[in-house]
């Protein structure tokens, strides 16, 4: 049995050779995260090449997540890069400060004191300090330091209970929209939205530049919360990002806010990854901790589709074993299957064609001893309906079309298949997907497979048709 939870590994520093992509494609990596807050465009574009390249020499298929940088409200920077704030020191974050000293620093988001009032908690370099706003005076936001440490050059600044108000897309990630378009990217990462508005702001800038990238929104800011739902029926995929999303709610509330996420991803057919700080330690450590371990096996237990490593795999000493080490826990914690997901609760209504088809395949899983099931498809629709109840059946994408295998990439227990039919009939369709099955060593003589097609086959329109083969009944 395939891993049917799916890896995203951030590609940085680290991770940017030749060699090293290979092994982590070889360890496991399905999708390659691009950072748009660093790099130039040239250095995205390298990366995409050789990603695509050398899954092409290994006859596998990445996908690509372009990750935009969004509205990551910053302090500036300081004269001697770093100060150290104490508890009950007087500090000043000014939008007219150039150089930061001892007691002021300027601010890269310049409407922080039209966002601020006295009493509010501000939450600086992820947390890790907290300021207490006594006063606004003008363009100065006067604090008092509640706690303290170093702080350093363009540290992030977060409200707690959110309500900054800067807009979801920067210029620069308008910019970086072009960009994806240009690179072909499979997936965009929308940062910070706070309502479904935004999420098809961005998806109407990436259809204006020609792409054809997934919109995945990443959760993390307060308000996104109280927009859930309206923000993830906006978007084809989110992402729990538990960083930001942390220092805004409080740390305790983020694991049953990640079970609510998901679960609510899942019955409304949406693919979901969580990610932030999964296995930390291996940045420096060629192990995992115990911890770790138990929370990337818990976010596989959730139903999430993907865990995400972020600077392990980008800046870290041990990309590709951090990469390995994540498939062990995803591949040992499936052996527990997904409970909460058996009863197929996104498929309860059934509005679609193809629903009413995933719906029978997913029954038919549940009384006949499936090996496999085959999705001959154009988009992945079908396969994504399929992939939401956890059946223990791996689910083939067979399709011609190179998006769409790039796309299941991150659908949980989907594999894409490379299958160039077009100009067949039904029955040398379906002779081809069983010399596939048997190629990829999936099945032998006498299994049985389900298999889902539209007919009739070259016509417009979905999936309509589901039919059970056994293996060597067609020969």
């Amino acid at each position: 049995m395939p891993r049917r939870t799916k890896i995203v590994a951030t590609i940085g520093p680290a991770s940017s050779s030749p060699e090293v992509l290979e092994r982590m494609i070889l360890a496991g990596m399905d999708v390659a995260r691009l950072n748009f807050s660093h790099g130039s465009e040239q250095d995205h574009r390298e990366r995409v090449e050789t990603i695509r390249s050398i899954a092409k020499k290994l006859g596998r298929t990445v996908g690509i997540l372009g990750d935009l940088q969004g509205p990551k409200i910053r302090v500036g920077k300081f004269r001697d890069s770093k100060i150290l704030l104490k508890a009950g020191d007087t500090f000043i974050l000014d939008a007219d400060c150039s150089l930061g000293d001892q007691e002021r620093v300027g601010l890269d988001y310049k409407e922080l004191p039209q966002d601020v009032s006295s009493g509010d908690a501000l939450l600086l370099d992820d947390g890790k300090i907290e300021l207490r706003v006594e006063k606004v005076v003008g363009n100065q936001v006067h604090t008092t330091v509640i706690q303290g440490g170093p702080l350093s050059n363009n540290k992030g600044i977060n409200r707690r209970g959110g309500g900054l108000t800067a807009p979801a897309l920067t210029e620069k990630d308008m910019e970086d929209i072009k960009l994806a378009a240009r690179l072909k990217v499979d997936y965009l990462a929308v940062s910070f939205p706070r309502s479904g508005a935004d999420v098809q702001w961005a998806r109407d800038l990436m259809v204006k530049a020609g792409g054809h990238a997934h919109i995945q929104s990443k959760i993390e800011r307060a308000e996104a919360i109280d927009a859930l739902e309206d923000i993830i029926a906006a978007s084809d995929s989110i992402m729990v990002a538990r960083g930001d999303l942390a220092v805004e709610v409080g740390d305790a509330a983020v694991p049953a806010l990640q079970k609510r996420m998901i679960r609510i991803a899942r019955q409304m057919n949406k693919t979901v990854i969580t990610a932030t700080q999964m296995m930390e330690s291996m940045i420096s450590s060629p192990v995992p901790t115990r911890a770790e371990v138990s929370d990337v096996a818990n976010a596989v237990l959730d139903g999430s589709d993907a865990v995400m490593l972020s600077a392990e795999s980008a800046a870290g000493q041990y990309p590709v074993e951090a990469i390995a080490a994540m498939a062990r826990v995803c591949t040992e914690a499936e052996k527990q299957g997904v409970q909460p997901f058996s009863d197929v609760e996104s498929l309860d209504r059934i509005d679609r064609v193809e629903k009413a088809v995933a719906r029978a395949v997913i029954h038919t899983t549940r009384h006949l001893d499936v090996k496999a099931i085959v999705a001959l498809t154009q988009s992945g629709t079908t396969a994504l309906l399929m992939s939401r109840a956890d059946t223990n059946v791996p689910i083939y994408a067979m399709t011609p079309v190179e998006e769409t295998q790039r796309r299941v990439t991150l659908f949980r227990g989907v594999y894409p298949v490379d299958f160039q039919h077009t100009t067949l009939g039904p029955a040398e369709i379906m002779a081809l997907a069983e010399a596939k099955l048997l190629e990829l060593g999936a099945v032998q003589a006498g299994d049985l497979i389900l298999l889902t097609i539209g007919e009739p086959i070259g016509s417009p329109g979905g999936t309509n048709t589901m039919k059970i083969i056994r293996i060597g009944d067609l020969h």
